[in-house]
């Protein structure tokens, strides 16, 4: 089992390295220019990207945190914002090396162990609050795929993207219904399963109705983060100079987050760059332009979230020497009162 392990990790890591090989042979890439490139990139306009991650962390905090409010029992304790905004922007860096879903779960996990309920609550909460992406995005590709074969442009793409994810959301509160009574016809008709992580999403038939505005609520998160991630595309092709339309980034990225949630590689690495270079080129960018590009992202954004996960650990750990201080001056307090 350890042999395979190892086995299919190299195998893995091979595949990313291959992809960027190709991508950087194939897109013609300048690494020199490129480089350079990076290196003349304004503290102003990283910072802006910085700002940009920090938001998309945020809402991904704020699914997560709605979807812990359900979750969780009521003796359960409830992480602080801070903590939980730490455990994202972990999970975050983790996914830049590990399978994206693996990385955010195994950090939210991590961070409920004190809570209670880690598993529950960090495993199946990550992956209930990214399922909504998963939804979002695969709207998108039908809205991608409608403006492909009908050989449209911005206007074909906005109008369809809009009207999916319009319907999705008109969807939302009946599927989840019908997601309850699945788990309730299977829960009472099928023996309970030992694994404990199928009884946890077993135990969904004791939703009530207010989930189905839950579900809407983390639709609208998601399709606000799928926005920003569209936001942080065009910021990085603005700092190598690189004029890429909006909806080039829009139309190709619900493929690139699809591919990257299947975990072939490690982050994604060679598999993300390689898709969003099809996709863009798809859809009329250059193929030089959109390789280039593809590679400065990666860098700039894995820049971002290190930059921002060590700010976020700083405050977080500036936040607990407060408290601290805080509770030792209310102890020194009270004793004082008692002796007195």
């Amino acid at each position: 089992m350890k042999f395979r392990r190892v086995l299919v990790s190299f195998v893995s890591i091979v595949l990313a390295v291959s992809l960027v090989v190709l991508l950087i042979k194939f897109g013609r890439i300048n690494l020199r220019l490129l480089l350079h490139q990076l290196k003349c990139v304004s503290l102003l306009a990283f910072f802006e990207l910085v700002t940009l991650n920090g938001l998309l962390v945020y809402l991904s905090t704020e699914k997560w945190r709605s979807v812990d409010n359900v979750l969780r029992h009521a003796t359960d304790s409830v992480p602080s914002r801070i903590s939980a905004y730490a455990a994202s922007s972990t999970g975050m860096v983790l996914g830049l090396f590990l399978p994206v879903q693996l990385g955010m779960a195994a950090a939210r996990t991590l961070e409920t162990v004190v809570h209670g309920q880690s598993l529950k609550r960090g495993t199946a909460g990550s992956l209930i609050e990214q399922s909504f992406d998963v939804l979002v995005v695969g709207l998108v590709a039908v809205a991608s795929s409608i403006t492909y074969f009908l050989d449209g442009g911005e206007l074909t793409w906005t109008v369809s993207a809009t009207t999916t994810i319009a319907l999705g959301l008109f969807i939302a509160g009946p599927a989840v219904r019908l997601v309850q009574k699945l788990t309730a016809f299977f829960s009472a008709n099928v023996q309970m399963p030992r694994n404990r992580f199928l009884r946890i999403f077993l135990e969904l038939q004791h939703m009530d109705g207010h989930h189905s505005n839950l579900a809407r609520r983390l639709m609208l998160l998601s399709t606000a983060r799928f926005g920003v991630l569209i936001i942080m595309a065009g910021q990085t092709a603005a700092m190598i100079d690189l004029k890429i339309p909006f909806w080039h980034f829009g139309a190709a990225m619900p493929f690139v987050v699809i591919a990257t949630a299947v975990g072939l590689t490690p982050g994604g690495l060679g598999v993300n760059e390689f898709i969003f270079t099809s996709g863009l080129t798809a859809f009329g960018t250059r193929l030089e332009v959109a390789a280039r590009w593809s590679v400065a992202n990666r860098m700039l954004v894995t820049g971002a979230c290190l930059a921002l996960w060590a700010c976020t650990a700083l405050v977080q750990l500036l936040v607990k020497s407060a408290d601290s201080h805080a509770n030792c001056s209310t102890n020194k307090a009270a004793e004082a009162i008692i002796e007195n």
